[in-house]
């Protein structure tokens, strides 16, 4: 199908308020879309069919699936285009600066008090936007990150989302799985790999050591690379690639997937506690933010679950784009504040034309 046809496609079931998602692996130049042909939501089983699921943050919300037995699912190759990347200024208040810091400080109090030893903590930024244009955002959503996972999802039930996230959950290939453990966050200046502290790299290990423990229950061969220096966009991350061999098939994608989410990446050290200081300080719901969203197969012959990062809801002429970071007793408040500035700007430059 040509791109025209393809953008076409997008636009009537946007305009019928019909659900779609439209996803790109990582390094690939090829777009998948699944156009359900009702509005129906399908939050049951999601697993054991194929099709695309998005799961929320919190169990409160329900993990929704498109399955490709209610779509025409698609795939068209796209034309790369070159869009110039600069830092993108947007209005941020005191009071924005203000309530994010005291957020901060609170979980570090409660981990100086040896109630967890990490929490991701997360803000959201409302964006007014003007001449929004789904296509033009598919367009450059797919372009600027080829290194992500990039899709933009819709259903009457969630909204609009959309994302580039480099953060690979969880891929299997039958008896075999992939996932990664990534964590601290630099931006890159000049080009130059970032100087890691010893923050970032205690707050890798405690992402690597938890997620390693959790497989450890359900492999029979577990393997870790060394750590090195990811970059996605403008922002460097420290990884680690974790493969491994599935026990016996009662180890299925869902039941891995839901023991790793949410990762410490996203939540924290210890699970529990972590996700319930977000819950009772960050002030706002995540919803699908921090949740996962991929294509699954009902055999897991080749699914590939992303943690849903760099993203954002898009609703009434709104883009909500969100950010966080990982604290532990290391943290400096001021540092937190600019990283979540930082990492706001993978969505900005999506946005770039609409604000």
């Amino acid at each position: 199908m040509e791109n025209t046809e393809f953008q076409k496609k997008i636009k009537n079931h946007f305009k019928s308020k019909l659900p779609f998602v439209l996803y790109c692996l990582p390094e690939t130049e090829f777009v998948t879309g699944y156009f359900q042909k009702n509005s129906e939501c399908y939050d049951a089983n999601c697993f054991s069919e194929n099709g695309v699921v998005m799961a929320p943050f919190e169990s409160q919300n329900k993990t929704v699936c498109i399955p490709a037995s209610k779509s025409d699912v698609i795939t068209s190759r796209f034309s790369r285009q070159h869009f110039t990347q600069n830092d993108i200024p947007i209005d941020e208040s005191e009071e924005d600066y203000k309530k994010h810091i005291a957020l901060v400080d609170t979980a570090k109090r409660s981990i100086n008090n040896r109630k967890a030893n990490k929490i991701v903590v997360s803000r959201r930024k409302e964006l007014p936007l003007k001449n929004f244009d789904l296509v033009t955002l598919f367009l450059r959503l797919t372009s600027l990150f080829p290194d992500t996972f990039r899709y933009i999802w819709f259903h009457p039930k969630t909204g609009l989302w959309c994302g580039a996230s480099p953060e690979l959950l969880l891929k299997t290939d039958g008896f075999s799985f992939t996932t990664m453990a990534l964590a601290g966050t630099k931006k890159i200046i000049d080009g130059k790999p970032p100087d890691w502290t010893s923050k970032e790299i205690e707050e890798q290990k405690y992402v690597l050591d938890t997620i390693a423990t959790v497989l450890q229950k359900v492999t029979s061969v577990l393997k870790t690379s060394r750590t090195y220096t990811h970059q996605s966009g403008s922002i460097a991350h420290l990884r680690t690639d974790i493969t491994g061999v599935l026990k016996n098939r009662k180890a299925t994608l869902e039941i891995i997937a839901n023991r790793l989410h949410p990762t410490p990446a996203v939540c924290g050290i210890p699970q529990k506690v972590a996700r319930d200081f977000v819950v009772a300080n960050e002030g706002y719901a995540r919803e699908y933010y921090t949740g996962y969203i991929g294509p699954v197969s009902k055999d897991d012959t080749d699914s590939q679950l992303f943690v849903n990062l760099r993203c954002m809801k898009i609703l009434d002429s709104k883009a909500y784009v969100y950010a966080g970071g990982g604290i532990t007793v290391g943290s400096d408040v001021a540092d937190e504040w600019n990283e979540t500035k930082n990492k706001l700007q993978t969505m900005l430059q999506v946005l770039q034309p609409f604000l």
